[in-house]
Order: C-alpha cells, then structure tokens, then sequence
C-alpha cells in the first residue's frame, strides 16, 4: 500500500513507518515550550537520523480542553521551522492543523502533508486546498473540538462508529478532489474516547482495513495510558512502545510518536522476529493475516 506526498511517495506495505512529532507549542501535554526555533530543527534531524519516516510539525496543541489559536499565530510559531525542514530534511514534512489558510502558507513553502485532527470539517476550505496541493492528508476521527470533544464518547460500537464516520470523510475528501492514494486515516485515540475506548480501538485496529487505506495511530504518552497504568507522562515511553507494537501488528501503517528513536528499534526487532519465523510474511507476520 503506498501513499503520495507530492515528490514523496511511502511504501507503507513494506513495513510500520514512524512519524516523528515536533510541536512548537507551549501548552502541549507532554512536551509544550520544549522545542522552539534552531532547537527544532535540530531535533528533527536527530528524529530523522533516528529512524523517522515523517516529521508532523504542530503550532496549535489539540489536547482535551485546550483553546485554538489563530491562523497568523501557528503560522507564526511554525512557518520558519516547516520552511528549513524541507530544505535541509530529507524525509517528508507533514503539518498539523485544521486551518485551510495554515495548510495553504506550509504548503507553498513546501510541505508534503497535511495531519487534520477534524478530518477536514473544521475548515470547508481544507479539502480544497489540499487537493489542488497534490500533498498527501491524514484524515482523524473526532467528534465535536478539543474543547467539547471528551463530552462526546457515547458510542454504542465504538470500532463500528468511527469507521462508518471515517468512511463519510474519505468519501468527503475523494469527492473533492483528493487522490484516493493520497489519503491516510487515524482512528483518533485520544480524541472523543474513554480511555477504555482507546485501548479497544487499538486491540480491534484490524477492523479498520475494510477501509482501503493506510491507518496512522498516534498513541505516544497519551493520558489513556496514564490511566491504564497509572503512569505519569514522562513516564509513559515503554507503554507507549507496547501500544506501537500491538497497533502495527493489527495493521497500522504509520504510528506517530514522539521517541523515534525506541519505538523504531523495537518495530525492527519485531520484524526481523517475524520475518525469521515466516519469511513468505513479510513486515510484522504479514499484519496477523492481512
């Protein structure tokens, strides 16, 4: 399965790939204020060197309950450091925002990918502006904003839910002009679940390939597993690598993480493992049967 970013193209078939988060926020859950101008360059080209097959750049934090800022803002906060990434970075730059006029300002800069938490409907202008980009999109499910989005986890069947509501967006963006080859979705942990959602959607993850394209999961040092472990989030790296694992075997394409580096390592060895047992399989014992 491969997937088109402009000048970029993923094959995402071969084997799990990283997306590296850089957020150039200051209220981010885990790390907000922590990576600002030259420091996030460099951090990026350590996340490349370190196995990332994407680097997803975010001026605006989506955590539960936070509030938006404006389009001169994120662009603001993120438009110097996108520019320098395509420049000096040699892997895909994906941007994170549900802004047409933020996607359109990182795009003509050059950016390749377009990661909307709001599945292209918080702006009707979105879908436009990345088809006529040709830049690929990562469409996420969520229901309501960040700010009302945890009063919306009433689901009767919450993996059934969130694909027929994915396919309604794929469909959305497809009849826009979106490439079907250019479209990833993310089922959305974290964003309108319980915790105990989460942790379901990821264990029946599987269910998702009905939709024919590649799946993202963005688990890394989320607050579900706080809850499950009682963990704090500084302390939620090897939990988050567990949830990367199971994710990938049950068919993620793409996880997004913010340790690159172990989460890479250990989709590796899982690989090697797998492909030692069954080497007809191919990456991760063939996706438990996919």
């Amino acid at each position: 399965m491969k997937i088109a970013l402009r000048n970029y193209t993923l094959d995402l078939g071969a084997r799990p790939h990283v997306m590296g988060i850089l957020n150039l926020t200051p209220d981010s859950f885990y790390d907000g204020g922590k990576h600002v101008a030259g420091a996030a360059v460099e951090h990026a080209r350590q996340m490349a060197s370190e196995g990332a097959d994407i680097i997803d750049v975010g001026g605006e934090s989506t955590r539960p309950g936070s509030a938006s800022v404006d389009a001169a803002e994120e662009i603001r906060r993120i438009g110097p450091v996108v520019e320098r990434l395509v420049a000096e970075i040699k892997v895909p730059i994906s941007v994170d925002t549900r802004k047409a006029l933020v996607a359109a300002e990182m795009l003509r800069l050059g950016a390749h990918m377009i990661n909307d938490v709001s599945g292209l409907a918080h702006d009707p202008e979105m879908a436009r502006v990345v088809s006529e980009s040709g830049a690929a999109v990562v469409i996420m499910h969520m229901r309501g904003t960040p700010e009302t989005m945890q009063q919306m986890t009433g689901y009767g069947d919450v993996v059934g839910e969130v694909k027929q509501e994915l396919a309604e967006r794929i469909g959305y963006a497809e009849a826009s002009g979106i490439g079907p080859d250019r479209i990833v979705v993310d089922p959305g942990i974290g964003f309108a679940k319980t915790a105990e959602q989460n942790l379901e959607l990821i264990g029946r993850l599987g269910e998702l390939a009905g939709l024919g394209k590649p799946v993202l999961v963005g688990p890394s040092m989320k607050s579900f597993i706080g809850k499950a472990l009682g963990l704090e989030p500084g302390d939620r790296g090897e939990a988050t690598i567990a949830c990367c694992l199971v994710a990938a075997a049950r068919g993620a394409h793409i996880v997004r993480v913010h340790n690159v580096g172990g989460v890479a390592r250990a989709l590796a060895m899982a690989d090697r493992i797998n492909r030692a047992a069954r080497p007809e399989a191919g990456a991760l014992g063939g996706r438990l049967g996919r």
